[in-house]
């Protein structure tokens, strides 16, 4: 059952939300609810139904069924005009014929604002935005990072009551697009502005976001904090998504009080969880998590594939059997990269040992 939206005190409550495209379900009954002031991220793959979220929350695309209600007030069957949600594209989707300026100040002329507030209202947003020695400039003779500065400003300046982004950065280089992560989120704060993110990238949702919904399939799987969606992914899907892990195969073959046995190609391993013998399950850790020739609660040795240096840490590689992968993750190799071949001992504990049920 969705929840009431009628009595939920979300800023923006989506309830049952559901949309087919010729007899493909893409939405599956989602809901969501968002709190005010709080920036959301939808994260997923192509096709897991985001961005259809997003666009039947601005009013783009009709949902089949469901509610949405932003601020108390049901907004599902109004236009997008009337629905107070600033959009942002992924393309940006500025006036090429209009400068800086004109661009900021569009929506609130398109609003009727009074003339003499739409002045200082552009050159706030140009400040905001560090764009006020480009404000004459056509939007033509911007570089990418500039663009999305604009469109972020144009967005923002009829104050709206909600913010919606559909993947603005993707067409930036990344270290533009890591300092357009930090200053959007910067921006926002300090303006108190509700906002709705569409992204496939995991880094870029668990660097900007107070929350993450990731989707699969039409439905959210997991819906938490950034932290507790890497440390505790709820889904085998959650886990692959975001960040990388090791995992291992294997078959449970006793519970010992809060935990279960599990025979894997590298012995018996223990993790926390309750699945009954001769279940097929998967057991993962976060690579950065297994420590190398150091104490933990297992004992394993691993023989090198290869080493891989990304410069604040080395990823090592673990020859594996089947879908099998052992991957560590460090930064204390003070003997270099070592050849692979190298036995090595690994070792972490039970806590950080994640358990699912073989796909």
């Amino acid at each position: 059952m969705p929840p009431d939206s009628s009595t939920s005190d979300s800023f923006l409550d989506v309830a049952g939300a559901e949309k087919a495209f010729g007899g493909v379900t893409v939405l599956g009954g989602v809901d969501l609810q968002v709190a005010a002031g709080e920036f959301i991220s939808l994260l997923g793959p192509s096709g897991c139904g985001k961005t259809t979220l997003l666009r039947i929350v601005a009013g783009l695309l009709a949902a089949d069924r469901g509610a949405i209600r932003l601020d108390g007030e049901d907004i599902g069957a109004r236009p997008p005009h009337r629905r107070d949600v600033g959009v942002v594209f992924q393309n940006y989707a500025l006036f090429p014929h209009l400068t800086v300026a004109e661009n900021i100040a569009f929506g609130l002329k398109a609003r009727k604002h009074p003339a003499a507030e739409i002045a200082p209202t552009v050159q706030r947003f140009l400040e905001l935005v560090h764009l006020t020695d480009f404000a004459d400039r056509s939007v033509r003779a911007l570089s990418g990072g500039q663009q999305q500065r604009v469109a972020v400003a144009r967005a923002l300046a009829v104050q709206p009551k909600l913010l919606l982004l559909d993947e603005p950065f993707s067409a930036l280089d990344r270290k533009l697009r890591e300092n357009m992560q930090i200053e959007l989120r910067r921006l926002l704060r300090e303006l108190g502005i509700t906002a709705v993110f569409v992204t496939h990238d995991q880094d870029e949702a668990l660097t900007m976001s107070d929350r993450i919904a990731v989707m699969n399939k039409g439905a959210i799987e997991q819906l938490d904090v950034p932290s507790t969606i890497y440390r505790s992914p709820a889904t085998a899907f959650v886990l692959e998504f975001v960040g990388l892990s090791s995992r291992l195969s294997g078959t449970v073959v006793g519970q010992d009080h809060d935990q279960v046995v599990v025979d894997t190609a590298f012995g018996p391993l223990r993790a926390p969880g309750s699945f009954v013998a001769g279940a097929s399950v998967v057991l993962a850790v976060r690579p950065e998590r297994i420590k190398v020739n150091a104490p933990g609660d297992y004992a394993l040795v691993g023989r090198l594939r290869d080493a891989v240096f990304q410069g604040s840490k080395i990823q090592l590689h673990f020859e594996t059997q089947g879908s099998d992968q052992l991957m560590v993750e460090t930064a204390d190799l003070s003997d270099g990269l070592p050849p692979p071949g190298t036995e090595m001992r690994l070792g972490w504990a039970v806590a950080d040992t994640l358990i699912y049920p073989a796909p």
